[in-house]
């Protein structure tokens, strides 16, 4: 059964326009103890402001047992379905669709998806990261650039990445590896409108931002995963062998981690190297 939208129903029993606080409440309970008592699957749509919260009353998300968002650039032709609620099973997990002439279609390996044409078009201030969506590792390739300014304030402008995150870096590069951004615009982007929150991909947003300074590639068969520290330390993150092992699917050659993160037991085909902070990385990558 499918609601289209919670905001248009109501009951007769309640005063009041279809849409506010009481109706959306009575109605949203109503469904879910049909769900309950018939063994039914509801999904019950609710519209969603230009912030990206749903519209109305929180109460909604509160008697659902599953909130979902199906998020995407209008410009892009993938589509994420995230969850942020799950009485069931994890929120961490995301589901990959492609919007097609017949549909929607589910992406078997969203990687290949997110690393596009890099191949073909590889060039300095490109990296490429692995993180986790859940239990489901995904490698992204993450594009900066640095510029000249043209005006007396240099720009700070992400896509798909936190500006104050961003900020930090800028400032461990600068105290702990001696790359000065001040005047310089920097512009940092997460290809396919893919939102990088988690830690691990800091160490490639740090050599991307190297490699724009310095205008020399990265080695194209080479990721980079694990969390910047302030004193530019390099830490471990979390699952480290499930990383590696979806970059060797997609014909990686080298991972650079953090040095507590190398797996013991090593890989015939991808070389894994331990890099205590990002001015060693550096140093190999740049000598």
């Amino acid at each position: 059964m499918v609601v289209d939208s919670i905001q248009s129903v109501f009951t007769g029993d309640l005063e009041g326009a279809p849409g506010n606080v009481g109706q959306v409440r009575e109605c949203a309970a109503r469904l879910m103890r049909f769900a309950k008592e018939s063994g039914t699957a509801v999904f019950v749509i609710g519209h969603v402001t230009k912030g990206g919260g749903i519209a109305g009353p929180k109460t909604l998300e509160h008697v659902v047992d599953t909130v979902l968002y199906f998020e995407g650039e209008g410009s892009l032709d993938h589509r994420v379905l995230r969850a942020t609620k799950n009485r069931f099973g994890s929120v961490d997990e995301i589901g990959v669709f492609r919007m097609t002439e017949q549909g929607l279609i589910p992406v078997e390996n969203p990687s290949a998806l997110f690393l596009g044409d890099r191949e073909k078009h590889h060039a300095s201030g490109s990296a490429v990261t692995a993180l986790l969506e859940g239990t489901r590792p995904l490698l992204l390739e993450v594009q900066a650039l640095a510029a000249k300014a043209g005006f007396g304030t240099p720009q700070r402008v992400t896509t798909g990445y936190d500006a104050r995150r961003l900020a930090l870096l800028l400032a461990v590069l600068d105290k702990r590896a001696g790359l000065a951004f001040a005047n310089l615009d920097v512009f940092l982007n997460v290809v396919g409108g893919v939102r990088m929150q988690e830690p691990a991909g800091d160490l490639a947003v740090a050599a991307a931002l190297a490699s724009s300074l310095y205008d020399r590639a990265l080695p194209p068969d080479a990721i980079f995963v694990g969390e910047v520290g302030l004193g530019g330390e390099v830490r471990a993150v979390s699952q480290v062998e499930r990383r590696i092992a979806e970059a060797e699917k997609m014909g990686m050659r080298t991972a650079y981690v953090g040095e507590r993160s190398v797996p013991r037991r090593g890989s015939r085909t991808i070389r894994v190297e331990g890099v205590p902070t990002i001015a060693d990385l550096f140093r190999q990558l740049f000598r």
